[in-house]
This record gives C-alpha cells, structure tokens and sequence, in this order.
C-alpha cells in the first residue's frame, strides 16, 4: 500500500501530460500531414518561412510555387504551413 501511494502522484502526473501536452500535439501533427497531402495545384499557400504563393507544380516530395512578382521557387512539400485559398474544383458537366 506504501509503494502505491509514492507511486501515484508520477502516474497522475503522466496521465495529465499526456492529455494536455502530447495529445494535443499529435493530433496537430496528424492535421498538418492531412493537410499538405491534399495539397493540388492552384492551391494559395504560406510557408513556414512566411512566403505566400500560388502551387505552379506538385509531386510528391516537392512543390513549386509562383510568388505574386511571377517568380517560382521549390520547397519541400513539408515546409507548407496552411492552405490560404483552396483551389476551385473542377466539375465535368455532361
């Protein structure tokens, strides 16, 4: 019965942790790989560098993306930050 009492206070301090730090982290990690895998040409994005730009070109490790002075650059697809606008689909109509 001692040891118990010596040892919950590290189990509550774990269990607290984990669902006010690692948790929370997780779950935005898992956010930011769904979002730059649904990454599609057209798409305004940020970087995590702070440029913001329109995706000329994708594959699947990297994008290029045009700036609004024309120029484009490649980044990692890694360093997109967030989606600013989403590309319109495009819808067939028969």
């Amino acid at each position: 019965m001692g040891n118990l009492t010596q040892i919950l206070p590290l189990i509550l301090m774990f269990v607290l942790f984990y669902f006010l730090l690692i948790r929370p982290q997780q779950k935005r990690q898992k956010a930011t790989r769904n979002m730059q895998s649904s990454l599609k040409k057209g798409d305004k994005v940020a970087t995590i560098g702070g440029m913001h730009g329109t995706i000329d070109a994708i594959d699947e490790l990297q994008i290029v993306i045009k700036s609004p002075d024309g120029s484009k650059l490649t980044f990692d697809r890694a360093a997109i930050r967030e989606i600013t606008e989403s590309a319109p689909n495009k819808e067939v109509t028969v």
